[in-house]
């Protein structure tokens, strides 16, 4: 009997297993497609997310670039504020100052000028507590940064490539070039036995 029990039990079991069939297989492969779909969809969320944030700090990254260029741009803009203005009354200050220099025998004049020439110092105190400095030029050796050449001699008397006169001064603002003092250099060579 309990044999029969045995066959009645593993009859019963292999009627509850179903039949493997092409339709399961079907559905896991379909399954696998769509967690190998569902896989590379995530990946690619996650590159565009690492894309996303690598260009967000970048961005990030300029705008604080951005902001510390404004910054410095405003402080050198309050800096050299009146840099147009004070190159702008170079000339006339300098056309005043020739003049209050200029030798008279007229005491009445010699008054004038002498009143005047106290106003031009002022005016030159105050451009110099400002940051204005005089180029030096004269018996210095030629810069091209600071120095205009504006004729050549060949004095072989004095050092060659020294500024031997001063045409017109020239100013720094700050430690920016204002304009360049304007000089005749002096250029002579032994090179060959000829002057160059």
């Amino acid at each position: 009997m309990e044999d029969n029990k045995e066959k009645e039990v593993k009859k019963e079991t292999q009627k509850e297993k179903p039949v493997e069939t092409p339709v399961d297989d079907k559905e896991t492969v379909s399954k696998k497609e769509k967690k190998n779909k569902h896989k590379e969809q995530l990946e690619n969320l996650e590159d565009e997310i690492n894309q996303l944030k690598d260009k967000l700090l970048r961005n990030a990254a300029e705008l604080e670039n951005f902001k510390k260029r404004m910054h410095q741009e405003r402080i050198n803009d309050r800096k050299y504020a009146s840099k147009t203005l004070i190159s702008d009354i170079l000339n006339p200050l300098e056309q005043l100052n020739k003049v209050v220099n200029m030798q008279t025998d007229n005491e009445a004049l010699k008054n004038f000028l002498i009143g005047f020439k106290m106003i031009n110092d002022q005016f030159y105190n105050i451009l110099f507590q400002d940051g204005l400095k005089e180029i030096e030029a004269l018996n210095k050796p030629f810069d091209p940064k600071v120095h205009y050449a504006i004729e050549k001699t060949n004095n072989k008397d004095q050092p060659s490539g020294v500024n031997i006169e001063v045409i017109q001064k020239g100013y720094t603002y700050k430690e920016q070039l204002l304009r360049p003092a304007m000089v005749k250099v002096n250029e002579w060579s032994d090179e060959n036995g000829k002057d160059e």
